[in-house]
Parts: C-alpha cells; sequence; structure tokens
C-alpha cells in the first residue's frame, strides 16, 4: 500500500500487472480529502484494474475457443467478473468446462500469476437461476 501511495504521488498513476496505466490525477489536488481519495484509488486500481484485465482476455478468447471446439454457444454479455453465455441444453456442461479453461488461463502468457485463478461456471435457464 506504501508502494502504492509512493507510485501515485510521484507519477500520477499507477499500474495493472499487465503494465496498464491507470491515471489517477486527482493526486495533485489542493484539497486534503481529494487526496486521500486518490490515495486509496492508487491502492485498489492495480487490482481492481488487473481483474479487469484478465476478464477482457478472457472476453477475447472465448468465441474463438467457442469456434474451435465446434459448439454452437454464444457470448451474451460482462456482469463484473462474469461472462455469461447462450447454449443449447446439451451444450452447456462442454461450454462450462470450456469457459473454465478459458478463463483460467486468461492471465497467460503476459503474466504468470502466483495463485491459481480458480473459475467457478454454472449452467440455467438464466442468469438468476445460475447463482
Amino acid at each position: 500500500m506504501d508502494k502504492m501511495r509512493a507510485q501515485v504521488r510521484e507519477q500520477g498513476y499507477v499500474t495493472t500487472l499487465f503494465g496498464r496505466r491507470v491515471n489517477i490525477p486527482m493526486i495533485r489536488s489542493k484539497s486534503v480529502g481529494e487526496r486521500q481519495f486518490a490515495e486509496r484509488a492508487a491502492i485498489n486500481a492495480p487490482i481492481q484494474g488487473t481483474a479487469a484485465d484478465v476478464i477482457r482476455r478472457a472476453m477475447i478468447r472465448m468465441p474463438a475457443a467457442i469456434a474451435q471446439s465446434g459448439l454452437k454457444a454464444r457470448m451474451l454479455l460482462q456482469v463484473h467478473d462474469e461472462l455469461v453465455f447462450e447454449a443449447p441444453a446439451e451444450e452447456a456442461e462442454a461450454v462450462c468446462a470450456l469457459a473454465r479453461k478459458v478463463m483460467s488461463q486468461a492471465a497467460l502468457p503476459a503474466v504468470a500469476l502466483s495463485v491459481p485463478l480458480v473459475v467457478d461456471a454454472r449452467a440455467a435457464a438464466n442468469w438468476d437461476e445460475a447463482h
């Protein structure tokens, strides 16, 4: 946390594990409250930003993985750290397995995470039932 605070004060930004820059211009504010908010944002941004980078990489890879698998499924949308697919009922388990594989390896080869990325996948008639 101290490292992120120091980096944002010096550079005006922090980076995700993938090297994406998150600018935090409020760190130069004259308001103490705004600077404190900027410091909290600087601590959070690398974590939340890296998660966004991972889900984005998974989203990019899923259509090709579905096509290569010969499945009829299609990706509908993203909700935070979830991807929602539409698929025939008989493909549900195969799509879940494929999504688990692609999503758990989404950081590679750019970043080797020090902890495994665990992916949960469920099939249901709608998004609400999947939870």
